[in-house]
C-alpha cells in the first residue's frame, strides 16, 4: 500500500513510518524540510516539499497529522493563527491537490483531538455526543474536521481520529513532566478533578492501523484507552511509577495568570471513552493507566 502522510515528522507520524515500513507499506512524508524525513522516519520513507512531486503516482491512501503543538505556548492571536493555518489551511491545500489528480486514494485518514468535545465536566463523552463547549481548541478541531470531510465530495472514505493524550517516551506531554516529576515537584493541575483521556503510544499506532484496513470505518473515533483518569489520579500514577512525591499542585490561578485562554486547556477536560473503536472490535492492550506508565517508564 502507497501510504502519503503529512505530519509524519511527528511523535505520532514517526510511530506509524515504524511500525507501517515493517509491514512493507510505501511511505511518502509530505513536509517542510524533506531532506530530514529520512533521517526521523526511516530509510526506506521518501520526503517531498510540495505534492507535485508526487505527479500521478498511486495512492491508496492518505493520513493527514500537520499540526503546530497546540500547548506549547499561550495562544497569541500570532499563535492562533499558525495552528488554524497548519490545520485547516495545510487539509484545504491537500484537498485542492487531491480534487486536481485523475487518480484519487480511497481513504483520507485525518487527525483531530478530543478537544473537539469542548470541556465535557463530569459527562461520558461518546462519538455521536455534541460539542459541550465551544472554546478555541473545539473551534479548531470542528474546522479541522469540516474541512477533512470534504474529502467525501471526491469520493474518499473518511476517518476522523479524535486522540487523547498520548504517552510516550519519546515525546509529547509525558516526556516533558518526566524531569519535574523526577524532581518531586510534579503535582495536580487545579484542583485534579478535570479528567485525564490519556493512551499508550503503542495502542494509538495499533488503532490507526486497524482503522486503515477497515473498509467500513468512517467518521469520528475517539482514540484513547477505555479508562480515563483525573488529573489527580494520572499525577498520583505517575509519581508512584517514578517512585517520587507527587504533592506540589499548581493553584487554578497561577496558571490562568501564566497561560491566559490555554489555562483552559489544562483546567477542563473530557471523559472521553472509545465508543466506535471497542464496537468495531479493536483490543487495546493497554487500559490501566499504571500498566501503560509502567511499560513506558521500564518499571515491573
Amino acid at each position: 500500500m502507497h501510504i502519503l502522510l503529512t505530519g509524519g515528522t511527528g511523535l505520532i507520524g514517526r510511530a506509524l513510518c515504524a511500525h507501517w515500513v515493517e509491514h512493507g507499506h510505501r511511505l511518502t512524508v509530505w513536509s517542510r524540510e524533506p531532506g530530514k524525513v529520512a533521517g526521523l522516519c526511516g530509510p526506506t520513507v521518501r520526503g517531498i516539499g510540495r505534492l507535485e512531486e508526487l505527479a500521478e503516482e498511486p495512492l491508496d491512501a492518505v493520513v493527514n497529522l500537520a499540526g503546530a503543538p497546540i500547548a506549547d505556548r499561550p495562544w497569541s492571536s500570532k499563535r492562533k493563527a499558525l495552528l488554524w493555518a497548519s490545520r485547516i489551511g495545510l487539509t484545504e491545500q491537500l484537498l485542492n491537490w487531491l480534487k486536481s489528480r485523475e487518480q484519487r486514494p480511497a481513504l483520507l485518514l485525518s487527525g483531530s483531538a478530543v478537544g473537539w468535545y469542548g470541556d465535557g465536566g463530569e459527562r461520558e463523552l461518546h462519538e455521536d455526543t455534541p460539542q459541550v463547549t465551544d472554546d478555541f481548541a473545539a473551534q479548531l478541531c470542528g474546522a479541522w474536521e469540516e474541512t477533512a470531510q470534504r474529502a467525501e465530495e471526491l469520493g474518499m472514505r473518511v476517518v476522523l481520529v479524535r486522540t487523547g493524550l498520548v504517552l510516550s517516551a519519546d515525546g509529547g506531554m509525558l516526556k516533558r513532566l518526566l524531569l519535574p516529576f523526577r524532581l518531586g515537584l510534579g503535582g495536580r493541575l487545579g484542583d485534579g478533578r478535570q479528567w485525564m483521556p490519556w493512551i499508550h503510544i503503542a495502542d494509538q499506532i495499533g488503532l490507526m492501523d486497524f482503522l486503515l484496513q477497515q473498509e467500513a470505518a468512517q467518521g469520528p473515533y475517539n482514540a484513547c484507552a477505555p479508562l480515563p483518569v483525573r488529573n489527580a489520579e494520572f499525577t498520583k500514577a505517575l509519581g508512584q511509577a517514578l517512585s517520587r512525591p507527587a504533592i506540589l499542585p499548581v493553584p487554578a490561578f497561577a496558571l490562568r495568570a501564566g497561560l491566559g485562554e490555554l489555562s483552559e486547556l489544562l483546567l477542563g477536560g473530557q471523559r472521553a471513552v472509545p465508543k466506535r473503536l471497542l464496537e468495531a472490535g479493536f483490543s487495546f492492550r493497554f487500559t490501566h493507566l499504571d500498566v501503560a506508565l509502567a511499560d513506558l517508564l521500564g518499571h515491573p
